[in-house]
């Protein structure tokens, strides 16, 4: 059993659960989404890539950025996912992140698009 993030519950009391493919795009989304020092006890999880939205638009930034969420994924996720391609889009103050990855249990291509 997988918990769904973030952390609920259903309709029935019980915590809600994500299927395998969900749990993994939940967890690519912790590791994205998570300023590196806001977990205890895990100082460097996460990629800080939620704290560029506001930086300037640059292809240097996005490069960086590319680097810094490919280095995180391998990272945290490196023996459940392997990393294919991160591509980093800015706009006005959103930030989107596609990245395609493979399963490493059953070699299945995924994209996960999330934007902030």
């Amino acid at each position: 059993m997988n918990l769904g993030f973030p952390y609920g519950f259903d309709g029935r009391g019980r915590t809600i659960e994500a299927d395998d493919e969900r749990h993994i795009r939940d967890m690519i989304e912790q590791v994205l989404f998570t300023a590196p020092g806001e977990r205890v006890n895990r100082p460097t999880f996460g990629s800080g890539a939620q704290q560029l939205v506001f930086a300037p638009n640059s292809d240097a930034l996005a490069a960086a950025l590319r680097l810094s969420v490919q280095a995180g994924l391998q990272q945290w996720l490196g023996d459940v996912i392997e990393v294919h391609d991160v591509r980093v889009e800015t706009s006005d103050s959103t930030l989107r992140l596609e990245v395609q990855y493979a399963l490493r249990r059953t070699g299945e291509t995924r994209v996960a698009t999330l934007a902030r």
